[in-house]
């Protein structure tokens, strides 16, 4: 699954920007709050109006302190996924079991510095695991292939029937990086400027979507 960033894309066109990615599987909606992350982005008002015109579910990324204060707004407001951050919750069960309440799928963040382990007993809660592959924050970031084994990891668990749960790396995704988080097992992949930032949106993502398919194949 393909999962365009908004974060890439023009901020003074966003209801056309959604347009342009309708061949996507999910519409990445980064919520960054000035604190968890160094950076401010969008909020429940904008994403509420980009529902309203986006062609494909919206994957929503919180990247915000207190997030079981707020998770549950985006989910009652038609997110598809709601993605917390590990390192932001107090009782990420607790989260889960709320944004599931409110109708959405529930997510788990976690950073490039975090472990995996320090979060397996709470990942049955969930229905989506998204290792970042970069440090949240900022577009545009290289892609860090050490945190891959994360990811195999998470792999492995969701083969062996330990977990359910979707796969999604988020960072530096483009046409030389997703066969590597491909082979590691992700199937979500956010991908900011490979797809804004290319002349043919619609081909870029039928090409990212092409290359993790024959990572996995092989």
């Amino acid at each position: 699954m393909i999962a365009p960033s908004l974060l890439s894309a023009d901020f003074a066109r966003l209801a056309d920007e959604a347009q342009r990615v309708a061949d996507a599987d999910w519409l990445h909606f980064d919520v960054m709050d000035g604190h968890f992350v160094p950076n401010l982005t969008f909020g429940l008002p904008v994403m509420e109006a980009v529902r309203k015109v986006s062609p494909v579910p919206l994957d929503c990324h919180l990247m915000i302190e207190s997030p079981e204060r707020w998770a549950p707004g985006y989910a009652e407001a038609g997110a598809r996924n709601v993605t917390v951050h590990a390192e932001a919750c107090a009782d990420p069960r607790a989260v889960a079991r709320d944004i599931r309440a409110a109708g959405a799928l529930a997510g788990l963040a976690i950073k490039p510095g975090t472990p995996l382990e320090d979060y397996l007993d709470v990942l049955a809660d969930f229905d989506t695991l998204l290792v970042m592959t970069v440090e949240p924050g900022f577009g545009g970031q290289t892609f860090m292939p050490e945190v891959l084994p994360k990811v195999r990891r998470a792999r492995e668990l969701v083969d062996s029937g330990h977990l359910t749960l979707f796969l999604e790396v988020d960072g530096g995704i483009s046409a030389d990086t997703i066969e590597q988080a491909a082979e590691a097992g992700a199937d979500v992949f956010v991908a900011g400027s490979a797809v804004y930032g290319a002349d043919d949106p619609a081909k870029a993502i039928a090409a990212l979507r092409a290359l993790a398919a024959v990572a996995t194949a092989g």
